[in-house]
């Protein structure tokens, strides 16, 4: 038998472990994977031990994550093809003459390769390195340059096909299909939200993001003409999320279909050679194995927590408080936005959606200011993607999000920290206010599901 403590006391040196091998600057894996194995041995049984394989073979085993290799493969033969390139000089030229239009055509380059690469990492650094200079070199403000371009990037998690919509899917046991389909309208508004702001913005003050300069513009001939450069990659997106949209193949087997397509795609735009296939199956082989990691570790320390009561205890804590159900919610969105501050989304996902999924689930939400609430059985579905929406907060809050981090990398020396921190404020306040709206909303996340599920379920 392991020693017995309480699991107030449990709870602040399981969490103050994991805080402080974090800021030790150990992996997020190894962090909670070594704290859970050790508490197991310390506080638990020879039973309890049991849990590890018990924990760790379902996801090693579980269908839906095959799709995560495969649509990170995807996404990285499109970024050898130099599809991200292409996509933003059509975009750029054709908005050339609006104000702001730089900044705009930043953010909907963004809103289309996350549709096909869906890697945030990837579409930060390659647009870091194409847009910011351009914006730059035209005068735009540099903080409205890179907030443009973080908030931008960061959509690649959230419009499908999305690797979070995957992970959260395994995690809470919900379909795959239905999240996709869920995060579509909501990764258009806030991509609409980022444009009206931009636009809005340098209408106001047209230092900030001024026009191009009338010699750089193109024709509408030529615009046109331009358009052909898109076709292969925009017929990619309307395939993959097509045979999802119409129940043709499921979301692992258009994941398959996206790889494939991006074979053809490169192949189209003479860039397929051996070279781009290994880079791009070696870039897989990083990311998988390390959200496999986090997976394995997260869910021994998670499972290890619930075992012991920890579940019943944060359960009693939230419900005691008194709040009503979107006051519960509201509270859980701030513990969100606080892990965003210094945890990857893989983590704060696998520590927290097992927790707060089924106090969730047991609450009613019949909606605010009169307008109509969640069903019951919608609850989850409703949670999920307002957790992905919530996540884009993760990757822009400082002092430790992702992006802030991943544009600072390609920024010139001009552009410091300080700067990039600045930039991400705007943005972070309009990814709450649509968080906001498809809570208050709650269809712009129902809706199309609704629609295209209605006879499977």
């Amino acid at each position: 038998m392991g020693l017995e403590i309480g699991i107030e006391w449990l709870s602040l040196l399981l969490f103050g472990g994991l805080g402080l091998l974090l800021l030790l600057g150990l992996p997020m894996a190894f962090c909670t994977g070594s704290l859970a194995v050790i508490f197991l041995y310390v506080f638990g049984s020879g039973g309890i031990l049991n849990m590890l394989p018990s924990r760790v073979f379902p996801f090693m085993t579980d269908y839906q994550l095959s799709a995560v290799p495969l649509f990170i493969f995807m996404a990285a033969m499109l970024e050898k093809a130099g599809i991200i390139e292409e996509l933003f000089d059509v975009i750029y030229k054709w908005l050339g003459s609006v104000k702001g239009g730089l900044a705009s055509a930043t953010v909907i380059a963004c809103t289309v390769l996350a549709a096909m690469v869906g890697v945030v990492g990837a579409t930060e650094i390659t647009m870091g390195m194409i847009a910011l200079p351009a914006m730059l070199r035209r005068g735009y403000e540099p903080k409205l340059a890179c907030g443009s371009l973080l908030a931008g990037g960061t959509l690649g998690i959230l419009i499908p096909p999305s690797v979070m919509a995957i992970v959260y899917a395994v995690v809470a046991q919900q379909s795959l299909g239905e999240l996709l389909m869920g995060s579509v309208f909501p990764g258009i508004l806030l991509s609409g939200l980022y444009v009206a702001y931009v636009t809005i913005r340098c209408y106001i003050n047209p230092a900030l993001g001024p026009a191009l300069p009338v010699e750089e513009r193109v024709s509408m001939r030529e615009k046109l003409r331009l358009l052909r450069r898109t076709i292969t990659p925009v017929l990619l997106i309307i395939l993959v999320l097509g045979v999802i949209f119409f129940g043709i193949a499921t979301p692992v087997e258009a994941a398959g279909i996206g790889s494939f397509g991006a074979f053809a795609v490169c192949a189209l735009h003479r860039r397929l050679n051996w070279v781009a296939i290994q880079e791009a199956a070696i870039a897989t082989l990083k990311a998988t194995a390390m959200v496999m990691w986090i997976f394995f570790g997260a869910t021994m320390f998670v499972g290890f927590f619930i075992v012991k009561g920890g579940q019943t205890f944060v359960t009693g804590l939230i419900l005691d408080a008194g709040l009503t159900s979107y006051g519960v919610l509201a509270l859980m969105m701030i513990i969100l936005i606080v892990l965003g501050m210094f945890l990857d989304w893989v983590g704060i996902l696998l520590l927290t959606v097992p927790i707060f999924l089924p106090i969730m689930t047991s609450l009613p939400f019949h909606g605010v200011f009169g307008l109509p609430g969640v069903p019951a059985d919608r609850v989850a579905l409703w949670y999920g993607v307002i957790f992905m929406v919530n996540m884009q907060v993760a990757f822009l809050s400082p002092p430790f999000g992702y992006s802030l981090f991943y544009l600072k990398s390609v920024a010139p020396p001009q552009i410091s920290m300080a700067m990039i921190f600045r930039a991400a404020m705007p943005f972070i306040a309009l990814q709450i206010l649509g968080m906001t709206l498809c809570i208050v909303f709650p269809q712009i996340i129902l809706w199309l599901p609704d629609v295209l599920y209605a006879g499977v379920r």
